[in-house]
């Protein structure tokens, strides 16, 4: 009896612990659709504090765990998954897809966060939420995601885009955000030859992006961040090896036409309007816009390998080649990428090592866009080609060889001139990651990163059209070359310190940052013109330093506070205005932690938040030293005759010592929110931004300075705005997953005080000297447009040159110009669904802006019935002319009847495909995904010219956007 106690009691003994023992568990976290390891995936104990996360091959390990604990598995855009731990000492799991997006991580200045934990107005889009379609530069996968964000991309191949964050910031400094590639800040300016400085990326090479839009986000990167901060992640090595290769085909053509007169059209025209000109008229019937216009094809190849080298570098290479015709005759982009990402750790993960680096090489040949507005108005009875002209055998109207001076034969000058640019640019940075192991709660982090361009480009062509009234020199051509190198040198250090107590989690950081750019070039001039002559210039370094803070306290996981802080200094400014100070504070209270939310079955998650903070903004581009005192060489031309000895001149450049950063506030008060368990998700935010000592280049009184105008720090500029967005899983189901995404945007800019209170005249026109149609004034959004109020008779016919007298004075100037509208949209929205059946996936994007105006300049300038002379020769003019009848340009060029609402629904993109799972049987893993696409599917919009959305809100011809068919295919292994 004694015995069988004894061993009852041994028994229960062992099974205490059992259940309370404490031990390790150890495993792998996957994805369950491809099989792939899962780096930085979250794994804590439910209800603690306390986990770690997965390292680059999805290997985990966490200690100290009781067999009655949960384990609970989040990554970026999967579904979270909960395993009890039980006499488990190892645990692999397999993630799946999910459009909830509360769990995932957002890469912040110097950090990272969880949407969850997020004080700030913060969003991540990664791979799989990225835009699809015809993308060549990676700022295009953000396109209509993101609320706040507007990317406005031309049509050209390789084109740049205008990127803004909640409107900008600024007047005429610049509004683009600051751009961080894996925690290298880059300047927006590019080298020359070069279309843009992210065209040299290639978007197959990105693994996310952060968007951070609040200036309690933003702060910590200080005088830089007024116009928002969008962070780059670039994908990263692995151990298991893989191969991914991916092509592409695109097929394009530009379908619309700005409506000029046919040849026939054109004939009866002149015969109306102009009978003594009939026998200037040709025989043929040419449409010069499909003339200079050609259908396109493009290439894209992407091939990636993944693996450990020596056992314990994982690695990925990839290689990229891109091939892009331009709808404009001649125009090309073609870009090659190689990327290396390798990422060590030693010491049992306390050090972790990622070296990133890239060489990038773009060659383009660059089309002028100036003969798009040649195509509008080259006469349409005269043929593309004459067998008896000097001009290459193209017809030219002329003299024998002496050229008439008027529009020239737009296809001739772009087959007989050839632009090119060539750039080689190669960048990366190298960071160390170390873990203390006395102290593993405090890391130190070095990033060491460089950024190198170097630009070359070549102009030749058979005629110099500039010099028509010199037959030597117009017959003798051009020949010029130009040269520039750009680098950019980053050293930033932080040492980051976390501790999870039993109530309280406190993650402290604090850095210093150092940036140097350099600059150079020149111009060879035209080598075939003796009066052309080679220039060269540098730069003056720009250097920026900066100490850095952050502090985020955790409170009971309900109540999230975060400090930033940033001392900035920059070469930029003269040593009164170098430093500033930048910081911001944010607060936010989890209401589903708290008891009377806790068991809702509506709201899973609901986050209030509150910040404030000043940034500041110093982005000038060509304004490095402007606060020194500069002298430059005149040209070859200025010269002083001393005796027999000629002098070049010496000229003194303008100053402005106490030139200083704009500096932005924002309030912001937000609400995160999930409902049903995060089926629906996103947030709703209202924003305050006020920006003071606006830069810009104002008009100075005479002899009080060496120029008519200089940069200066005038004004005030405020925008109010409100976000939405919301992210859906509307079906879920073993075959069947559709999930979407719905943003909005709201924006109000008024320009609130200017210097002195006087207007601002900007915004130039074609369509005579001087000419400008937008104004900044106080009270109005900025560059809104300044036009005169036409009048109509009483059919409704316009009348020409009559408006109203608006000032009641008895006589129309221009005090009777008013103010009408703003090229900025009111109003923008963005919405992108995903639907799987099955190997199936369809997905489309829609965009739209409501409330933006643009002013038809197309119109205004050339659809009058004088330019059907065009001096000693005929010209064409678009036919709207019909439903005006004016005759003269100088009479209506500033009247509002060429202020047009371009307000437009608009489908980017629509892609179908299907996926083979392991088509090859020899292989355990792979896959094959073949697909088709449309972009750029349609437009409605009631706007008369060839796209609403134009740069600055000024329509003087673009470069259109062409309607794309897309086929490709991804293999992967």
């Amino acid at each position: 009896m004694n015995k069988t106690k004894q061993l009852l009691s041994l028994t229960l003994f062992f099974l205490y612990l059992i259940g309370y023992a404490q031990q390790s568990v150890k495993g792998k976290v996957t994805e369950k659709s491809t099989g792939e390891p899962l780096p930085g995936v979250s794994i804590i104990i439910k209800g603690q504090v306390k986990g770690t996360e997965t390292d680059f091959d999805g290997n985990y390990e966490i200690k100290n765990v009781k067999s009655s604990d949960i384990l609970v598995f989040s990554f970026i855009g999967l579904q979270t998954q909960e395993v009890s731990v039980g006499n488990n000492t190892t645990i692999n799991v397999e993630l799946e897809d999910s459009a909830q997006v509360l769990d995932e991580v957002v890469v912040v200045g110097y950090g990272t966060t969880t949407v969850k934990d997020a004080t700030g107005s913060v969003e991540a889009i990664t791979e799989k939420e990225f835009t699809k379609g015809n993308i060549v530069t990676p700022e295009n996968l953000l396109s209509g995601r993101v609320s706040g964000v507007e990317i406005r991309t031309s049509g050209a191949p390789g084109s740049g885009s205008q990127i803004t964050i909640r409107g900008g910031s600024s007047i005429s400094a610049s509004n683009s955000p600051l751009i961080v590639i894996d925690g290298l800040p880059i300047e927006e300016n590019s080298v020359a030859g070069s279309r843009g400085v992210l065209a040299n990326i290639n978007p197959n090479d990105i693994e996310s992006f952060s968007v951070l839009k609040d200036a309690s986000a933003t702060a910590i990167y200080g005088s830089r961040a007024s116009n928002g901060v969008i962070i780059i992640t670039t994908k990263k090595g692995k151990s298991n090896y893989t191969l991914d290769v991916d092509y592409q085909y695109t097929f394009g053509e530009v379908l619309d036409r700005v409506n000029v007169f046919s040849a026939n059209d054109f004939r009866n025209i002149v015969q109306q309007q102009r009978p003594g000109d009939v026998g200037l008229l040709g025989t043929a019937n040419t449409n010069w816009q499909d003339e200079i216009f050609r259908t396109t094809g493009s290439n894209l190849i992407n091939a990636t390998v993944k693996g450990g080298i020596l056992g314990f570098i994982p690695t990925r290479l990839s290689v990229g080649f891109t091939s892009q015709e331009g709808s404009l005759l001649t125009s090309q982009f073609d870009r090659k990428n190689v990327s290396l990402s390798m990422n060590p750790s030693f010491f049992e993960d306390h050090l972790k090592i990622n070296l990133n680096y890239n060489r990038n090489f773009e060659d383009s040949r660059f089309a002028d866009t100036g003969q798009i507005g040649a195509a509008l108005r080259f006469d349409p009875t005269q043929p593309v080609r004459d067998a008896s002209s000097p001009f290459g055998g193209f017809f030219e109207h002329r003299n024998g060889s002496n050229l008439l001076n008027t529009t020239k034969n737009p296809v001739a000058a772009l087959l007989l001139a050839n632009s090119t640019g060539k750039v080689f640019r190669h960048f990366g940075n190298l960071n160390f990651d170390y873990k203390f192991h006395f102290l593993p709660e405090l890391r130190a982090v070095l990033n060491l990163g460089f950024d190198k361009a170097e630009g070359e480009t070549k102009f030749t062509s058979s005629f110099n059209y500039g010099r028509a009234a010199d037959l030597a020199l117009l017959f003798a051509g051009v020949n010029s070359s130009g040269f520039s190198e750009r680098s950019n040198r980053l050293l930033d250090g932080y040492l980051n310190y976390k501790k999870e107590f039993d109530k309280l989690t406190l993650d402290a950081t604090a850095g210093y940052s150092y940036q140097k750019f350099e600059e150079f070039g020149g111009t060879s001039g035209n080598i075939l013109d003796p009066a052309s002559f080679a220039d060269t210039f540098a730069a003056t370094d720009v250097v920026n330093i900066g100490f850095f803070g952050r502090l985020n306290v955790d409170l009971l996981n309900k109540y999230l506070l975060t400090l930033n802080y940033r001392r900035d200094g920059t070469s930029r400014f003269s040593a009164n205005n170098r430093w500033g100070d930048f910081g911001g504070a944010a607060f936010a209270w989890k209401l589903t932690n708290e008891d009377f939310l806790k068991d809702s079955d509506v709201f899973s998650d609901l986050k209030l938040r509150v910040s404030y903070g000043l940034t500041g903004q110093q982005n000038l581009p060509n304004v490095n030293d402007v606060y020194l005192s500069r002298y430059r060489f005149g040209n070859q031309n200025s010269l002083f005759q001393f005796a027999n000895n000629p002098i070049r001149a010496i000229i003194p450049s303008v100053i402005n010592p106490d030139l200083k950063w704009e500096e932005t506030t924002t309030l912001e008060f937000g609400l995160d929110y999930g409902l049903f368990n995060n089926k629906f998700a996103g947030s709703i935010n209202w924003f305050n931004k006020v920006s003071d000592d606006l830069l810009f280049n104002a008009a100075l009184p005479d002899g009080v300075n060496f120029a008519n105008s200089v940069i200066q720090n005038i004004g005030q500029l405020e925008i109010n705005g409100i976000e939405f967005s919301l992210n859906g899983d509307i079906l879920n189901t073993e075959d069947i997953n559709w999930n979407f995404n719905f943003n909005a945007t709201y924006l109000d800019r008024e320009i609130t005080k200017l210097a002195n209170g006087q207007d601002v005249r900007t915004g130039g026109t074609a369509g005579g000297t001087g000419n400008t149609i937008q104004i900044l004034r106080e009270g109005f959004a900025p560059n809104s447009f300044h036009v005169f109020k036409q009048l109509y008779d009483s059919s409704g016919n316009p009348i020409e040159g009559a408006y109203a007298d608006l000032n009641d004075d008895g006589v129309i100037n221009d005090d009777d110009r008013y103010l009408k509208e703003d090229p900025a949209a009111d109003v923008s929205l963005g919405f992108q669904s995903n639907f799987n059946y099955k190997n199936f996936d369809l997905s489309f994007n829609l965009r739209a802006n409501l409330g933006n105006y643009v002013y038809n300049n197309v119109n205004s300038s050339r659809a009058q019935l004088a330019l059907l002379q065009d001096n000693e020769v005929l010209g064409n003019i678009p036919s709207s002319v019909l439903g005006t009848n004016f005759v003269n340009t100088s009479d209506v060029i500033n009247s509002d009847i060429y202020l047009e609402n371009a307000s437009f629904l608009r489908m980017d993109n629509i892609t179908l495909g299907y996926t083979f799972d392991r088509p090859i049987r020899k292989f355990n893993k792979n896959s094959l995904r073949i697909w088709a696409g449309v972009q750029n599917v349609f437009v409605i919009t009631n706007y008369s010219g060839l796209d609403p959305e134009v740069f600055g809100g000024i329509d003087n011809t673009i470069y259109p956007r062409s309607r794309n068919f897309m086929v490709g295919a991804n293999v992967k292994f």
